[in-house]
């Protein structure tokens, strides 16, 4: 009895569930729609069932697919767990790293970070994805998600990579245009240069100063969800920018930007998310150990007990 049944078609079933849709799922999966749609249709004549409900739009689950979904998931991971125990050392790990961060850290420090990664650990293959939002690692078949930022739900599986925090700076030439600022209170009557960065809230900064906390709601005349260009636009003098400072370090050192109101930050710490403990996974576990070596001894941030 289901004699037929292949690793390989059950991955293309779970692609093609959490991306809805037959031709993203090729794309993801590097394939033609015919061979997503011939693989599938050799799933559901194996299990004798029908999988998927097809529009011209999208593509449902039905009840039947919902089960062989959740019995795919365990499957799969045994199969990747299985090819990992047998692996005689932690540096011959194998198999498909599934990676996720957010636009600007994932482009300057998590892309050349799993350059590096595959170099040291050739059976690994990393496909990462930047991403404006937040992504629930479980239910879209992430790895591991790269995090900055300390808004981590208590359900979560985390752990602290590197030290890191977000400063106020904007251009000498705005400032002398507009004025210093003397107080925290003065900051909502500036040029705030926002940003919509995954889970933060549009236009509001929390920030602290030894043991004062506050929260404000800033506003300008240019916003984005993008940081690099926020840092742009901060760097041309169209106001004040809260930003992270390994990003924001080298404008600072070479006079681009100034600090404003120094001493008022946000801690912004960097997290590796991933849906189950690290000892069940090599491939994992090897890929958070090495980005926490390399975030402090290569991207230069701070050690997460920092």
């Amino acid at each position: 009895m289901f004699k037929n049944l292949l690793p390989e078609d059950l991955r293309v079933f779970l692609v093609v569930v959490r991306r809805a849709s037959f031709v993203t799922a090729a794309q993801e999966l590097g394939a033609s729609p015919a061979y997503v749609s011939k693989r599938i249709r050799l799933l559901e004549e194996e299990l004798a069932v029908r999988l998927l409900h097809r529009t011209t739009r999208r593509v449902a689950v039905t009840e039947e697919g919902e089960r062989v979904f959740q019995w795919a998931q365990r499957i799969l991971d045994d199969i990747d767990h299985l090819v990992q125990d047998v692996s005689t050392t932690r540096a011959e790990v194998r198999g498909l790293l599934r990676v996720s961060s957010s636009f600007g850290f994932g482009r300057n420090v998590i892309a050349p970070a799993c350059s590096r990664l595959i170099a040291q650990h050739p059976g690994l293959q990393v496909r990462l994805e930047v991403l404006d939002r937040i992504v629930d690692v479980a239910a879209e078949g992430f790895d591991l998600d790269v995090r900055v930022g300390d808004e981590i739900a208590p359900h979560l599986l985390a752990r602290r990579l590197a030290a890191n925090h977000r400063v106020l700076c904007a251009a000498p030439a705005y400032l002398q245009r507009r004025g210093a600022l003397r107080s925290i209170d003065e900051l909502p009557a500036h040029d705030c240069l926002v940003i919509k960065e995954r889970d933060h809230p549009f236009g509001v900064w929390k920030l602290r100063a030894g043991a004062e906390e506050r929260t404000l709601k800033v506003t300008g005349p240019l916003s984005t969800n993008n940081g690099e260009m926020a840092v742009q636009w901060a760097v041309d003098g169209h106001g004040i920018i809260l930003r992270s400072i390994w990003d924001v370090q080298p404008m600072l050192d070479d006079g681009r930007l100034v600090p404003v109101l120094a001493g008022w930050t946000q801690e912004a710490n960097v997290w590796a998310v991933y849906p189950s403990r690290l000892s069940r996974s090599a491939k994992v576990r090897v890929a958070v150990e090495f980005l926490q070596r390399y975030l402090v001894e290569e991207a230069g941030l701070q050690g997460p007990g920092a």
